[in-house]
């Protein structure tokens, strides 16, 4: 019995090492038309066969009055959860097409998720705070990341092939997503550079959104 346990077991790591060992990397960079980093934006990948295992959960929190993250990106049918970390109440709301729904106010977290069950971009507000406004960019797409602050992701455990890439930005002027390209990712792995036109950005933003943000946001968005 122990034998046969040893084997299940050395063959399971095998299993294991060897989809590790054919697995590769994406490390990504965007940028604007400018040259400099696009944090925020979202890099979604297409191909490459097998789908990624994961829980299909994921947390959009409201801290210091705005949505952190600002920018969520989600495989279709995630669901997610809403925590208020103020000490204030929220209400949170949606009129996207994708996703409409409103989280009455309340405070911590609600007891219930929301499943994004359809891909698109969702904008949204608060009906108290009217300067919050975030996204949730919902994908069919296998592989997906949002930029960090200096425009950066990496995108792990991929099998090497042929992938089509796909780009997002909130600061898009018609807010769409745009074709990044294909692209051969090999055994060894792939850095690559996107570019992506965006609005040109003030030199000197404000410290919070206008009360109009989540407004022109959603009809951004919506036309």
């Amino acid at each position: 019995m122990t034998n046969v346990f040893s084997r299940a077991l050395l063959a399971g790591l095998y299993a294991l090492f060897t989809a590790s060992a054919g697995a590769a990397s994406l490390n990504a960079q965007l940028f604007d038309q400018q040259g400099q980093p696009l944090a925020n934006a979202v890099l979604t990948l297409k191909g490459g066969g097998a789908v990624p295992a994961g829980t299909l959960k994921a947390d959009m929190d409201q801290r210091n009055q705005e949505f952190v993250p600002q920018v969520l990106a989600v495989r279709t049918g995630t669901q997610v959860y809403f925590p208020n970390s103020d000490d204030i109440r929220h209400q949170v709301y949606s009129f996207s097409q994708p996703k409409r729904f409103e989280l009455r106010l309340y405070e911590k977290t609600p007891s219930e998720p929301v499943q994004f069950d359809k891909p698109g971009l969702v904008v949204l507000g608060c009906n108290i705070h009217d300067w919050m406004v975030g996204y949730i960019y919902v994908t069919d797409d296998p592989w997906f990341g949002v930029t960090d602050a200096n425009g950066q992701l990496k995108l792990d455990h991929l099998p090497p092939g042929r992938y089509t890439a796909t780009l997002w930005s909130p600061q898009s002027e018609d807010m769409q997503p745009v074709a990044g390209g294909d692209l051969e990712i090999a055994a060894g792995g792939l850095s690559k550079r996107f570019d992506l036109a965006v609005e040109a950005r003030p030199e000197d933003p404000p410290s919070r959104p206008a009360p109009s943000a989540f407004g022109d946001a959603f009809h951004k968005a919506a036309h």
